[in-house]
């Protein structure tokens, strides 16, 4: 059988490589302020498994939804671009 759900990918900036195979990434998305219509960025943290040497704070990267890892972790780095 095959495996048809489309996990979820996301584009965010490394900002903290401290963790053994866990990377923090911080994710950007712009909205509308519902009164003023103004654009507003707002952020959310992923932790991401990672199991690539080198990855640096400020590098840009896709994350992919997956199982359960840790109590944090939902979330693995698929490229760096």
């Amino acid at each position: 059988m095959e495996n048809n759900r489309k996990r979820k990918t996301r584009e965010g900036v490394v900002i903290s490589t401290k963790m053994d195979k866990t990377v923090a990434v911080r994710v950007d998305r712009k909205v509308a302020h519902s009164r003023y219509s103004k654009v507003i960025i707002r952020s959310k943290k992923y932790y991401a498994h990672t199991e690539q040497e080198g990855l640096k704070e400020g590098q840009k990267v896709r994350i992919e939804e997956t199982r359960p890892l840790s109590k944090l972790k939902r979330w693995r780095v698929i490229e760096v671009l």
